[in-house]
């Protein structure tokens, strides 16, 4: 029998990674066929370690999905690049970017794949993405829609605000990944800087509780299983509050989930 697990390796400005497999489940056990890797925030010998966590190994890992180049998605990946050799997926723009970027300039190379826009084959005949832009202070950021063997997967973190392609691909998904970064009373008054805080809720910062609420109620239907909430703040922010909101507007039957920031979530089966 086939299965779709996810798991976060790390959510939050410390660092993000994400693993994202299908699974061939038996009497014998359970085998990863093939996974992707969204972002690249924590160290190879991290992400070998927790994976070891459930039984996994870096050998079904067919590719890195990168969605932007602040140091927390990409701090790892000149090293993923040197010592582990993952194709690296990304658009146009982030690969001119990230081929000038200093920590993966030297690296990145022949590694590369531009993604084309539409579906793009990851795995050829099992695994496919496509991206949409969203709006963040970064050179280019964008989320993306997976497909697995036919199951519908969406992941969206560090947008500014939710978008209309970004709430179709939403609409159409299986389990949602969505940021729910700040509780927008403790953001104003917590210890930021004004200037800061203008940036996290100005439009190209990052998506508040209230907002993440807005956009799930919105894209929320009949086929939605699972909403994971990411990139919680660890100053602006609680799981509790975080949960709380979106909690209130999604039907009892579909699991939400806050990400913890900083250690790796259960390995998760969708």
């Amino acid at each position: 029998m086939k299965a779709i697990k996810f798991k976060s390796l790390s959510s939050g400005s410390c660092g993000n990674c994400y693993f994202l497999g299908i699974f061939e489940e038996s009497d014998e056990g359970s085998q990863c066929e093939c996974s992707v890797l969204v972002d690249a925030g924590v160290s190879p010998r991290r992400l070998k370690k927790e994976l070891q966590r459930d039984g996994l190994t870096l050998d079904s890992i067919a590719a890195i999905l990168i969605t932007h180049d602040h140091m927390d998605h990409i701090r790892s990946l000149g090293s993923y690049c040197k010592h582990l050799r993952f194709p690296v997926w990304l658009t146009p723009e982030l690969s001119k970017v990230l081929s000038r970027h200093f920590l993966t300039a030297r690296q990145i190379g022949g590694l590369k794949r531009e993604l084309s826009e539409g579906w793009n084959e990851i795995v050829p005949g099992r695994i496919s993405a496509r991206y949409f832009i969203v709006p963040h202070d970064a050179s280019q950021t964008v989320g993306y829609a997976i497909r697995l063997d036919g199951y519908r997967f969406m992941i969206m973190t560090d947008a500014g605000r939710m978008t209309p392609e970004a709430a179709g691909l939403a609409s159409a998904a299986d389990t949602v990944v969505i940021e729910s970064n700040y509780d927008l009373e403790m953001l104003r008054g917590g210890p930021y800087p004004k200037v800061l805080q203008d940036r996290i809720c100005g439009g190209f910062g990052h998506l508040s509780n209230a907002e993440c609420a807005e956009a799930v109620r919105d894209f929320a239907h009949d086929g939605l299983r699972n909403v994971f909430l990411c990139h919680l703040s660890d100053h602006n922010n609680t799981p509790e509050l975080a949960f709380g909101c979106t909690r209130a507007v999604l039907d009892p039957s579909v699991r939400l989930v806050p990400l913890p920031r900083q250690t790796p979530s259960p390995l998760f089966l969708l």
